[in-house]
């Protein structure tokens, strides 16, 4: 079991994974009356939910549309965001979590991998809202997802979230990317259902990623590629050691169909782009975790 230390509030413990369709719903019912800003209060409560067990099946399925080996007894560096999604999509929608769940933008990604997790393994989650901060186009949530196998923390990552809104000044420009581009290791196509084959596999059904006719709802033309699903395709092409730790940044939405191009050096350092190299979707590195 988690523990609290003193003068945080005690974990609320779950007895399984919530389903993520429902609170979709509900978040997506009480995005308008948000009023999202960096002061607000948040829900500081962690949610955990014990004895995780992963489905064989699920996680192969995985595998497949993201590009990993499949039948090893190893769990990819990606697949517990995928465990610990609903009980962030929980705190997310919640009636007390000020940012609205409609129109919240994953803005990065990062992870750090203490030893192999297996597949066949029992785990315990621990999900909880870490802080909000100002952002120059809104407020950014932290959220944090713990894996824990014998009282040890041995997977945990942390992902931002954005809510777009005026803010009191006007909004500093962002420093211009004027690093050089990374040498092209392979063109992919991304075929047009990728969104929902990832969707299937991962619970993660937004309408943003499933056909244009759903996502055109949203603002987007066309269905777009889910964030992570281009995260672990990208680690799935680079590898990583057992005690890794990886980073992401989303710059912008891969519509699909697609061509892209993933590059990568000798550093660590990769990048998903168009591929005529006009747009820089993803950039992230891999790096060796100390144990």
């Amino acid at each position: 079991m988690t523990l609290s230390r003193a003068g945080d509030p005690a974990p609320v413990v779950l007895t399984r994974s919530p389903a993520l369709a429902p609170l979709l719903a509900r978040g997506a019912l009480r995005s308008p009356g948000k009023r999202p800003r960096p002061d607000a209060p948040f829900p500081r409560a962690p949610l955990v939910l014990p004895a995780v067990r992963v489905d064989l099946a699920r996680l192969a399925a995985y595998e497949r549309v993201c590009g990993f080996a499949t039948g090893d007894d190893a769990l990819p560096i990606t697949y517990p965001h995928v465990l610990g999604f609903p009980l962030a999509m929980r705190l997310m929608s919640g009636r007390d979590f000020p940012l609205p769940l409609l129109g919240l933008v994953h803005t990065s990604f990062a992870v750090t991998r203490h030893t192999g997790l297996t597949a066949t393994g029992t785990y315990e989650l621990a999900v909880h809202v870490a802080g909000l901060a100002p952002h120059r186009r809104g407020t950014e949530a932290t959220v944090v997802t713990e894996v824990r196998s014998g009282g040890d923390v041995v997977w945990e990552s942390t992902s931002t979230y954005l809510a777009r809104h005026r803010t009191d000044g006007p909004a500093a420009e962002p420093p211009r990317d004027e690093r050089v581009p990374l040498p092209a290791v392979a063109e992919w196509r991304i075929a047009a259902d990728v969104g929902r084959r990832y969707g299937a596999a991962s619970g993660d059904r937004n309408p943003i990623h499933l056909s244009a006719l759903t996502s055109r709802l949203f603002g987007f033309p066309r269905a777009i590629a889910h964030g992570m699903w281009t995260v672990a395709r990208c680690v799935a092409a680079h590898g990583t050691p057992q005690a890794a730790l990886v980073r992401a940044e989303f710059r912008a939405p891969v519509l699909l169909p697609a061509t892209v191009s993933y590059a990568a050096d000798r550093d660590g350092r990769f990048e998903l782009r168009s591929a005529d190299g006009g747009r820089v979707h993803l950039t992230g590195e891999v790096r060796p975790a100390a144990r």
